[in-house]
Order: C-alpha cells, then sequence, then structure tokens
C-alpha cells in the first residue's frame, strides 16, 4: 500500500485487556507508515499514552458501566439502555472526529458505535457468540447486528483446533467479512532463559468494584506466605507499594518490563480476560485464572482452557492460594507461534482490499 492513512483506533474501556491488545496493531499501523490517532477515555487512554506517547489522543467517554458485586447478570441486563445511549453518543462523537481530524479509516476494538457510511470501519472481537444464562438468543442477534453495520470483523485468534476462544469467535450469522488475525500479544517469547525473580506474579486487571475486591482477597492471601510476590495492581494512576520484605504493589507495567515480569515468575494468577489468555499463551507460562464473577466470558474461557489442560481456574470465593499452587504443578501450557510478520502482513493485506475501488 503506497498511500498513508490516517487512523482512528479506539479499544473499549472495560478493563485493559482491549487497550493492550490494540498494541500489537498499532505497531503494525506505524510500521506500514500510517497515521494513528487513538481514541479512549480513563484507564485505557492513560495506558496507550504510556506506551505511545509521540501519537495523537482524542478522548472519546465510554458507555461507564460498573459491574456489580452480586448479581451481575441482572446488573448487565439492567445496563442495556445505558450501553444504548453509550452507541448512539460515540456514534455521533465519530462523525465530528473523522470530519475535524480527516480520518480516512476507524478500527474499532468492541466499540459499536464506531461504524461509518463514509469511510471504512473495522470491528475487533473474540466474542461473535455471547454466552449468557438468559436471553441468549436475543443477545447474540442484537451482536450480530450491530456488528454487522462495520465493514470487516477482525477476529484475535486462530482458525480450527488451536484455537483461544474457542465458541465465542463463531462467525456463524456475521454478514460482513470476517479475518482471523491470529493470536494478538505485544508479547514475543524470549530467546534466552530468563533469571528467575519472584515466586508468585499476581496480575489483577478489569473494572470495579471486582477489581479492588480480587486485589484484596489475594493480597492477604499473599501476605500471610513467604512468598517473593509481585502484585501489578491495573490501575495505571495508582502508586507503588511494598508492603513488607516479600510483597511489592506496582499500579502498571509498560509492555517490556511486564513481559519481563511474567517470564521471570513461578507462578502467575490472573483473571480470565482474553488478552491475558493470548498473552500467557505466547509466552509458554500456565497460570491460575480467577474469572471474575458472573462475567460469563471468562467463566467459559475458564472452563474451557482448563479442560484443555493449559490453565488452572478457580472461583473467586473458593480461592485458596495454598491449595492452588499445587495443581500448577501438574499443567504444562505449550506456546503458540505469534508471528508479528504475518500479523504485519494481514493488516496490510486487509487494508489494501478494504481500499480498493467497488
Amino acid at each position: 500500500m503506497t498511500n498513508k492513512l490516517k487512523i482512528l483506533i479506539s479499544p473499549l474501556d472495560w478493563g485493559l485487556g482491549h487497550a493492550t491488545r490494540c498494541i500489537s496493531i498499532i505497531r503494525a499501523l506505524l510500521e506500514l507508515n500510517h497515521e494513528v490517532v487513538i481514541a479512549s477515555d480513563k484507564a485505557p487512554l492513560r495506558l496507550l499514552k504510556l506506551e505511545f506517547p509521540e501519537l495523537k489522543f482524542v478522548v472519546l467517554p465510554g458507555y461507564d458501566i460498573s459491574y456489580s458485586e452480586h448479581n451481575m447478570e441482572l446488573k448487565m441486563l439492567l445496563s442495556v439502555p445505558k450501553i444504548l445511549s453509550g452507541i448512539r453518543k460515540e456514534h455521533q462523537a465519530l462523525k465530528r472526529i473523522i470530519d475535524d481530524l480527516n480520518i480516512d479509516l476507524v478500527i474499532s476494538d468492541n466499540r459499536y458505535g464506531l461504524w461509518s457510511d463514509k469511510i471504512p470501519s473495522i470491528f475487533i472481537t473474540h466474542q461473535i457468540q455471547i454466552k449468557a444464562p438468559a436471553f441468549a438468543n436475543w443477545l447474540n442477534s442484537w451482536n450480530r447486528k450491530l456488528i454487522n453495520r462495520f465493514s470487516e470483523c477482525w477476529i484475535p485468534d486462530v482458525e480450527g483446533d488451536a484455537s483461544l476462544s474457542g465458541t465465542l469467535s463463531d462467525s456463524a450469522g456475521l454478514k460482513v467479512k470476517t479475518r482471523h488475525l491470529g493470536v494478538l500479544s505485544r508479547f514475543s517469547k524470549s530467546e534466552h532463559e530468563v533469571v528467575k525473580q519472584y515466586d508468585i506474579l499476581v496480575i489483577i486487571s478489569g473494572p470495579e468494584p471486582q477489581r479492588s475486591i480480587f486485589e484484596k482477597i489475594i493480597t492477604e492471601q499473599i501476605i500471610a506466605t513467604s512468598k517473593k510476590t509481585l502484585i501489578v495492581s491495573g490501575t495505571v494512576d495508582g502508586t507503588e507499594d511494598i508492603i513488607n520484605d516479600n510483597v511489592k504493589v506496582v499500579p502498571h507495567l509498560l509492555s517490556s518490563d511486564l513481559q519481563n515480569a511474567i517470564e521471570s515468575s513461578t507462578h502467575i494468577i490472573c483473571r480470565a480476560g482474553y488478552s491475558s489468555i493470548m498473552d500467557l499463551t505466547v509466552l509458554g507460562k500456565s497460570a491460575i485464572l480467577v474469572p471474575t464473577p458472573g462475567q460469563t466470558e471468562q467463566e467459559y474461557l475458564s472452563d474451557y482452557h482448563t479442560k484443555r489442560g493449559n490453565f488452572y481456574a478457580v472461583k473467586q470465593n473458593e480461592l485458596t492460594l495454598e491449595n492452588v499452587l499445587i495443581n500448577l504443578d501438574e499443567i504444562n501450557s505449550g506456546s503458540v507461534s505469534s508471528s508479528y510478520t504475518a500479523l504485519y502482513t494481514a493488516i496490510g493485506d486487509a487494508l489494501e482490499a478494504l481500499l480498493q475501488p467497488v
């Protein structure tokens, strides 16, 4: 592709996973000599500013949905009107951004309102089939209808038996073209042996209030041990804290530092977010997955990967550190190939095809 494009990329602000998996895409776009503008809000915006301080940023408010401590399903159902309102508002905001900044193409990671009838728009998701205890058919019909407004749907996964998302990424019913980008990770496995630094690495992520609840539960249990532990609290704008001689808490790590922490840790404990699973799989690391209570996608992924022998899952209210660490000795998570060259080529080919004259 010879033409330099101005591309708007915008991740959903529910946790940091959508932002972190956009990092490799942003890198590829920049290497393809395109201009990238990032639109986000709150923690994802701050994280991406740390990773790409030289880029232009636009504040684009998210849906501002909070998770419930109890009865997550009811909370999300009651949030549907607010989500729909947020989708309408971001769609109107996108029109202004396209005109004001002369945007040529939009890449949306799970933000449903960022489609355009003026320029190509791409929707990134691994969750085409929503797992829900109730109203599943209605939710999936609604989900497909919203995705079909875009020019293409990019799936961050591989096809076939090696799929990390399982049936979540089944594209049956979608009318738009789908592309599998492969396993997206900001990391690539180190070729040299990494010296051990920590017995346990805890990576905390996700929206409130469950992020804080998880942090409190795991920190109390960690302190009761003599394990050398690093806790990444996932707050981006928090402060570093030395709890005792063995336990250190940091709010956030840049990609290179987080990869080093993961590879230099014996045991890892984290949420069952899809981006975390992709990162760990690329690095060939097993982990204890603690799905966010009531988040059906994470519950499905935990069960799916535990049955495949890749990870060990435990419910948050059943987490007993002493017991779960034993199970990790029986798991040998094999790494998958995450070719940045292949991603670079796939994105280049996709943009070329999208911009061909009709």
